[in-house]
């Protein structure tokens, strides 16, 4: 058995996690395609499957590094489970977060109990700020993912998800630094090798899938994404090395197919994810058959300007919104009979705007902009196509 004292781990750490931590239902999501289900980690304690983990290691420090307190490094779901474990246990906590990272994961984190540190630039300089700090006052720095309990705590996933849904045929996962891949794949393949492990990362932050490319753990220049917990320039040691052995195969999700699935997940299944959670959802559509896959739904912590943002964008994409801008005679009637030409689609009009001055004006014209309702993407062309025909000419166009 490969990796057998971290599968020994992990059997431990269900036996600690068993009555600190949820044990998250898998859900039926067949509108995402047959045979596909959810694991719900956004129903875990804080939010994130990264409870698990942080608690597994705190409940593993020995007594003089509890006395010492823990320090660690968050873009917003370790750090809550670390602020929630350690205040738990009677531990003093420190988290050094990006500054960047959604305001509700900050406030949570200082809610559960622990001091935060607001930290410019990503993740990555989270990190070597939380070690600097570790060091001038003697704390107990927790890794995010690097380290075995982490993992072990993050591995009892895969055990219930093989004790929930036997007939699972592969495990879809997002991928930042790693933990939660490593520790999904050493329990799954330890005792089901046929089950296939697929990692997913933003095309914008793929540091492990370039890593297992290359063949050794490589750091990328930059990682944004609006999955803002796997946006990660470099992957672990131990994790990487687990990912290149029991990983199958990693996918990539552009932010748009994330910020679409975070719509559907809240318009069809009702429910709320954050950016890595969707990730997994998001490359479901990427898989070629019906086999039955489970996908980790990882965390639901997200920014409500953030999920504001997405819905918008998502209806544009969607063709339930459609913004037209077009030229009209600066003479009275000329903007009623546009407005019939639109109620001949029955579609709903937003807002209007007029404006006589205007980059793309001509003397004698009027600019107007218009936010319309519409049906989908078929009605919006048929919009075009009939504007077209009367003559109205779109913004892009002029």
């Amino acid at each position: 058995m490969m990796y057998k004292d971290i599968f020994d781990e992990i059997i431990k750490a269900r036996d600690i996690l068993k009555n600190n931590a949820n044990i998250t239902p898998i859900f039926d999501a067949s509108n995402f395609g047959n045979n596909v289900y959810l694991k719900m980690e956004n129903l875990q304690k804080t939010g994130s499957f990264k409870f698990r983990g942080a608690y597994n290691k705190i409940n593993n420090l020995t007594d003089e590094e509890k006395k010492k307190g823990v320090i660690a490094s968050s873009a917003g779901n370790h750090a809550q489970g670390v602020a929630k474990s350690a205040t738990s246990q009677g531990i003093s906590s420190l988290i050094c977060i990006p500054a960047f990272a959604p305001i509700a994961k900050i406030e949570a984190t200082r809610n559960y109990g622990a001091e935060v540190e607001l930290v410019e630039g990503g993740y990555d300089d989270s990190y070597i700020r939380a070690l600097e700090l570790a060091k001038e006052k003697d704390l107990v720095f927790l890794h995010p993912f690097d380290d075995k309990y982490v993992i072990a705590g993050q591995g009892t996933i895969g055990l219930e998800i093989l004790d929930q849904l036997p007939q699972v045929d592969r495990i879809v996962v997002p991928i930042g630094g790693g933990g939660l891949i490593a520790g999904i794949a050493v329990a799954v393949k330890s005792l089901r090798p046929d089950i296939e492990i697929i990692g997913v990362e933003p095309t914008t932050a793929a540091s492990m899938k370039k890593s297992i490319e290359l063949g050794s753990v490589t750091e990328i220049d930059s990682a944004i994404s609006i999955a803002d917990g796997i946006a990660v320039r470099k992957p672990g040691n131990l994790t990487f090395e687990i990912c290149n052995s029991l990983v199958d195969r990693v996918i990539e999700v552009t932010d748009a197919e994330i910020a679409e699935a975070i719509l559907n997940l809240l318009e069809k299944n009702k429910l709320v994810s954050e950016g890595a959670g969707a990730a997994a959802v998001a490359a479901i559509n990427k898989l070629e058959d019906d086999k039955v896959t489970c996908a980790i739904l990882s965390g639901g912590n997200i920014n409500v300007n953030m999920v504001s943002r997405i819905i918008q964008k998502g209806l544009y994409k969607s063709g339930r919104l459609c913004e037209i801008t077009t030229l009209l005679e600066d003479k009275p009637g000329e903007l009623n009979r546009l407005l019939n030409h639109l109620k001949d689609l029955e579609v709903n009009i937003l807002t209007i705007n007029q404006y006589a001055e205007h980059e793309k004006n001509e003397l004698g014209n009027l600019v107007v902009r218009l936010v319309l309702e519409t049906k989908g993407t078929e009605q919006v062309q048929e919009l075009y196509s009939l504007l077209g025909s009367k003559g109205y000419k779109h913004y892009k166009e002029l």
